[in-house]
């Protein structure tokens, strides 16, 4: 039985109302405007949307340590009574309060900044405990922002699994958890969609209990197999819906079947290069993709500089000698102009029409590209989303090739070739993935592997040092730049501070100005930058303008400037293999020699064995592999890639093994299984399988 209030649908749930997977988050009691607002700039609108946002990791008291023992870097709780005077200094508009702790075999100093309310708290001769993250300043042991607890305040908190959750200014952690108890407390939860014979096959628990015990684990052990369920499902949603795609896609007939008149040959002749045996032998099979009777969708892997793109230039070459449209999309306006740039000087003379379609152009600008696309008065479209807006109606398009596919989704990929009458698509990714997990992934493709890199590319050269190098990797950065070469340092978000990525990357912007001693232009990038602003600055970087840029993981892809000869990557530990190696890829373009700078905030033994992969070898698939080796599933919330088939909580590397479980399950359901399944999607406001792509 359901009755409407407000707008909303309640379910009659034991004696009262159980809310809604699909309610508005402002059903949740204690969520008003202005919270719900907050929550909006984490793409959390639904009740349902709140209990799946799931904690980024725990936060544990554990038993206070004497000050002699605490390690530096780490999350510690210390007791102890202040020692001396409580000082308060004005430094421009910070009150910073300080004080030193004492226990019977050290001392420490603590500080809070525009908290003077503390002096009031702090008295001699009473034991508090502090926790916080123990750093050294001026060669003595600190604490910067501890809490401060009573003895049987924190005796209460001890091994308590305290959620930590991603965040935007304005919420606080324990904010978001408390919103996400209260939900939970009113959430009718739908039928668990995986079926009872698969849970008991793979050891799993029930999805309700999963998502509870994610957010307020009863223990570590509780919390990894709540893991292990949601890991399961997204993978398990996924394979579905691709062993769905595969079986509408098999064995259908093309509509464009096309004929080589030599003309590719003669083109491949007059390139300033050879193409490399890997590259011929990958056109050869889009080749016969393109003029034989199905139609083609095939994936080419090939590590960064492998010549992906070039291959793409002839398919879309050989569509438009045959009368037919193509149209190649990537992530970025700054890329799409480069490409632009570079197939308009390839096949010039070659009669064909190329056309640029991005977000940012105007809209008189977009109606006229939307005219000559629609008229065929362009034969080959390179752009951005741009590409698969409802306004762009393709007269005959024949070939859809999708550039980077790790930073779209198969949802964008299915739209663009949606776009026209089944299509041939083509998807190119320089993300390394091991050849046993390509296959799950991208199971509803055909896999190509360019497997060789052009005669004559230098190998970047690599080094993994501690941050002690630091002020020689900025010398090393000036002495680049006065031979005229540009660089990229990467800073990484610091969420364990709660921090937003632009202001990590905007201090250290201004810590790089202050540190170099001769005149280089110095800007940043950010991810939260409007989209105007971020393509002002890569172009101007591309340009040669700005030699160094700041930045977070936002130029993973995006642009070619081959002129960039130094990567610098700050906290190099805090990234997995495939996604240095992608970062390292944006250097190496040119002709000079390039170098990659890995700095380690963390010495330890592991980090140190995963990043000498990186030094020791610049194979993508080979890091890929001793990744997986590596990393196993033994980090609850280990390292994760970024931009590869973003899920919620699973990651393919270290979930590898729930991957590989999660699609032999997926092929083995039954229509009722599966009809169950879209029900539960359609029930949480999901849609239906397409989505969970």
């Amino acid at each position: 039985m359901q009755s409407e209030s407000q707008g909303r649908t309640f379910s009659i749930c034991g004696d009262g109302f159980g809310m809604e997977y699909k309610d508005s988050i402002r059903a949740v009691k204690g969520i008003g405007e202005k919270t719900a607002g907050l929550f909006a700039k984490l793409n959390v609108y639904t009740a349902g949307e709140l209990c799946e946002y799931y904690p980024r990791g725990y936060d544990t008291c554990k038993l206070p340590v004497p000050i002699a023992q605490a390690a530096e870097g780490e999350m510690t709780a210390i007791e102890g009574s202040v020692f001396g005077v409580v000082e308060i200094k004005k430094i421009r508009n910070l009150n910073l309060l300080s004080c030193t702790i004492r226990d019977p075999g050290g001392q420490i100093r603590l500080t809070w900044f525009n908290q003077p309310y503390l002096k009031h708290t702090l008295r001699p001769g009473i034991r508090y405990i502090f926790r916080g993250k123990v750093i050294r300043k001026g060669g003595r042991l600190a604490m910067d922002q501890p809490k401060i607890y009573r003895q049987e305040e924190y005796r209460r908190l001890l091994n308590r699994m305290t959620p930590v959750y991603p965040l935007t200014e304005g919420l606080t952690s324990h904010a978001v958890s408390k919103a996400v108890a209260q939900a939970l407390s009113e959430m009718e939860f739908p039928p668990d969609p995986v079926p009872g014979r698969i849970r008991r096959q793979y050891g799993l628990m029930g999805r309700e209990a999963a998502v509870r015990e994610i957010h307020f684990p009863k223990s570590a052990d509780t919390a990894a197999d709540a893991r292990k369920r949601l890991v399961f499902d997204e993978f398990f949603q996924f394979t579905v819906r691709l062993r769905q795609l595969k079986e509408e896609k098999q064995g259908k007939k093309s509509s464009f079947v096309m004929t080589d008149d030599g003309s590719i040959g003669r083109f491949a002749a007059g390139l300033p290069y050879r193409l490399t045996k890997a590259q011929v032998r990958v056109w050869n099979e889009i080749l016969a993709d393109l003029t034989g009777d199905y139609v083609m969708n095939r994936l080419i892997q090939g590590d960064v500089g492998s010549g992906k793109t070039i291959l793409a230039v002839m398919a879309l070459f050989l569509a438009a000698r045959n009368g037919y449209q193509g149209c190649i999309m990537v992530p970025t306006e700054v890329l799409a102009k480069q490409h632009y740039e570079s197939m308009t000087a390839l096949l010039a003379g070659e009669g064909i029409r190329i056309l640029l379609l991005t977000g940012s152009m105007t809209a008189a600008e977009k109606r006229k590209a939307y005219a000559q696309i629609a008229a065929h008065e362009a034969d080959l479209i390179v752009g951005t989303h741009a590409l698969i807006q409802e306004k762009v109606v393709y007269d005959k398009l024949a070939l859809a090739v999708t550039d980077e596919q790790h930073r779209f989704g198969v949802k964008q990929r299915l739209m663009l070739s949606m776009k026209g009458e089944d299509p041939h698509v083509l998807v190119m990714s320089a993300t390394p993935i091991p050849r046993t997990l390509a296959m799950i992934l991208y199971g509803d493709l055909d896999i190509s592997v360019v497997n060789e890199l052009p005669a004559g590319r230098l190998p970047v050269k690599n080094c993994v040092v501690d941050t002690g190098y630091r002020p020689q990797a900025y010398r090393f950065i000036e002495r680049q730049v006065r031979q005229g070469h540009q660089a990229y340092i990467i800073c990484p978000m610091v969420e364990e501070s709660e921090m937003i990525e632009a202001e990590n990357v905007m201090d250290y912007t201004e810590r790089v100005k202050e540190a170099l001693t001769g005149p280089a232009v110095v800007e940043y990038l950010h991810g939260k930058m409007r989209p105007r602003e971020k393509n002002e600055i890569m172009e101007r970087f591309a340009s040669g303008e700005i030699q160094i840029l700041v930045s977070t993981t936002v130029i993973e892809v995006g642009v070619n400037v081959p002129n960039a000869t130094v990567m610098m990557i700050e906290n190099a530990e805090r990234f997995g293999l495939a996604q240095l190696h992608q970062l390292r890829g944006r250097v190496g373009r040119g002709d000079a020699q390039s170098y990659c700078i890995m700095v380690s905030g963390n010495a330890g033994k592991d980090t140190m064995e995963r990043l000498s992969i990186m030094n020791r070898s610049n194979d993508g698939f080979y890091i890929a592999g001793e990744d997986l080796k590596l990393r196993g599933p033994g980090d609850f919330f280990g390292i994760r890639q970024s931009g590869e088939l973003e899920f919620k909580m699973a990651d393919i590397y270290s979930d590898a093994a729930i991957l590989q479980d999660a699609n032999e399950a997926a092929g083995s359901l039954s229509l009722e299984e599966k009809g169950a399944l879209e029900a539960f999607l359609k029930n949480t406001g999901t849609g239906d399988l397409g989505t969970a792509l």
